[in-house]
């Protein structure tokens, strides 16, 4: 019997925050659907594991290991893979961090700069420096990773809340700004899911009774084919 058709053959992904969790989930299952996936991160060895995971799937991957909250190097990046393929398909902005959680009054300047600086200005830089590149593409897809704490007010997220709400607002204006295009912009919010980000907000929860990070995936990778139809939404991960 044939093997089925993978739905991302030729295609080129980027993920953020691919060395562990939802982003090397996503990243794998992109992979499975045939596409060259770009993996970014900080750790070079969750990095490499990724890489062997994609590698087990039948894909391939190229290692980008980079700190988010550094965002001029984002622009040189779009520079070299617009040299080396021409256009991007996918973009899965997926990285983040959770800061301190603690009263706003009380939180150090640096580590509420520096949630901003990854969760939201390097959103920012990933969309200037890619539009070409999802335009490029005859079906540009950009998938962000957001959290039910962008709507809601509870006390002590306040670093992590506001910076998931001004993500949603910039994806939703991009969607807005790129509705006559052939570009698809999306958010996932995954819900509650076991990840290293969740056992540091809730240290006391049993993780084998969470849903794994692969349990997004098929959700990333149906916002990410050409047929993708939903268009400035908010989708439920799991």
């Amino acid at each position: 019997m044939a093997e089925p058709a993978r739905r991302l053959a030729g295609r080129v992904a980027l993920v953020t925050g691919a060395s562990r969790g939802i982003g090397r989930a996503v990243a794998v299952a992109l992979a499975a659907e045939g596409a060259h996936v770009i993996l970014v991160a900080r750790t070079v060895g969750g990095l490499e594991e990724t890489d062997d995971l994609v590698r087990a799937a039948g894909g391939v991957a190229t290692l980008v290991p980079h700190d988010l909250a550094v965002h001029a190097p984002l622009d040189e990046l779009g520079g070299r893979i617009a040299e080396r393929f021409g256009r991007l398909d996918v973009l899965v902005g997926n990285a983040a961090v959770l800061g301190v959680l603690g009263p706003v009054h009380h939180m150090d300047p640096e580590v509420f700069e520096r949630v901003m600086a990854v969760n939201v200005t390097a959103t920012w830089r990933l969309i200037r420096s890619f539009d070409p590149l999802l335009r490029a593409s005859d079906a540009g897809r950009a998938i962000f990773v957001t959290s039910g704490a962008a709507r809601g007010a509870t006390p002590y997220w306040g670093a992590y809340a506001a910076s998931k709400a001004a993500l949603e607002m910039l994806a939703l204006t991009y969607a807005g700004e790129v509705r006559r295009t052939s570009i698809r912009v999306n958010l996932v919010d995954p819900g509650v899911v076991r990840t290293r980000m969740r056992a540091g907000a809730f240290p006391g929860e049993n993780p084998k009774k969470l849903p794994p990070p692969e349990s997004v995936a098929p959700t990333c990778v149906e916002l990410a084919v050409p047929s993708c139809h939903p268009h400035g939404e908010i989708v439920r991960g799991t």
